[in-house]
């Protein structure tokens, strides 16, 4: 079974068993909810008053109770879903006033039957009858709330299918151009005719094996770190000592216990071997990267040719405006991006929270 479908399957599962068990949580409430109703006159009186509640006996309570129960899901799982939610108000109203009409007369002629004192009570009439009101405005309320649950989970369902899809597409987006730039390098390469050229190409196979096998996941800090160290190296193949580049990266040791989202770092990498291998004088690019607990903290900084009659990329804004997209996604009122731009320096700053 291919490796995205096996992922897919159990996702499913999670998602099913996660779905069975709040279903469980729910109908364990109404089970206790309603055993506390059937069992109120047990739990409040005692047998010398014959479990009673008010002047009403225990027994003809509970009895009471079953016909609410019963008016409760009829409403509830029948008449509510079947006729309000398809807009079959004018079927409702009757059916409704049927329900809670129909349980009157039953009540009465069970009181009739097996409890002729509460009969002769008149005063008591009110609390025999009045709880069907009360049972079907409650399971009105509870239809309604169940309602707007559902249409707020549906909601967050198709918000989070919108912003998977969105980053699927950024990440995407990500390798075609990443490849383009690199490519570009090889090409230099090979103009020169240089010994690096085959170097150069294994490189570019370890960064696409991982651009293909790694990058619909979140991956392992390390790796991120790895892939960054790899691009950085092919580019001082193709630059040699006319660029100088000075990197301050934290070790697999410090970054092994934390995940990243994958091509997050390199776009701005990307961006200052771009800008920063012009017309500059002295051109050189400052790469760190460390940690401080769960914090990581990433700047890039380079020189550029700020002339604006400078010719310019124009895909160079792809890669920014991707990993920006994908922060405000990924890591919401998590990370701070900082960008400063003072001619004839640029510099970039991320600070992320990767917990």
């Amino acid at each position: 079974m291919p490796l995205a479908l096996e992922k897919s399957v159990a996702l499913s599962g999670s998602i099913m068993k996660k779905n069975i068990s709040v279903k469980k949580i729910i109908l364990t409430l109404h089970i206790l909810l309603w055993s506390v109703v059937l069992l109120l006159p047990y739990l409040v009186s005692n047998a010398a008053h014959d479990y009673s509640i008010g002047s009403i006996p225990g027994s003809f309570f509970t009895i009471c109770g079953v016909i609410h129960i019963g008016i409760f899901y009829l409403h509830a799982l029948v008449l509510y879903p079947r006729l309000w939610n398809k807009h079959y108000w004018w079927a409702y109203i009757p059916a409704v006033i049927v329900l809670i009409g129909g349980s009157f007369p039953l009540k009465y002629a069970i009181m009739a039957q097996w409890f002729p004192a509460v009969q002769h009570d008149p005063g008591t009439y009110r609390f025999v009858f009045a709880p069907s009101f009360v049972v079907y405005a409650i399971s009105l309320i509870y239809c309604r709330i169940k309602d707007k649950l559902q249409a707020e989970k549906a909601q967050k369902e198709q918000q989070a299918e919108q912003l998977s899809s969105e980053l699927k597409f950024l990440r995407s987006q990500v390798s075609p151009h990443f490849l383009f730039n690199v490519l570009t390098n090889l090409v230099s390469l090979a103009r020169k005719k240089s010994d690096q050229l085959e170097p150069a190409l294994l490189m570019l196979s370890d960064l696409m094996r991982y651009m293909l096998y790694d990058t619909g996941k979140k991956v392992a800090l390390s790796e991120e770190v790895t892939y960054l160290n790899s691009y950085i190296a092919l580019q001082k193949l193709r630059f040699g000592q006319e660029i100088a580049v000075n990197t301050r990266i934290a070790g697999s040791r410090d970054t092994a216990a934390f995940t990243i989202e994958p091509m997050l770092l390199i776009p701005f990498v990307e961006n200052a071997f771009k800008h920063g291998s012009g017309y500059t004088p002295n051109p050189s690019i400052d790469i760190q990267l460390f940690l401080e607990k769960e914090v990581l903290t990433f700047e890039v900084q380079n020189r550029y040719d700020n002339d604006p009659n400078a010719s310019k990329d124009e895909n160079s804004g792809i890669g920014l405006a991707n990993v920006k997209t994908r922060l405000q996604l990924l890591y919401p009122h998590r990370h701070q991006l900082q960008i400063r731009n003072e001619p004839p320096v640029f510099q970039v700053t991320l600070i992320l929270s990767l917990t």
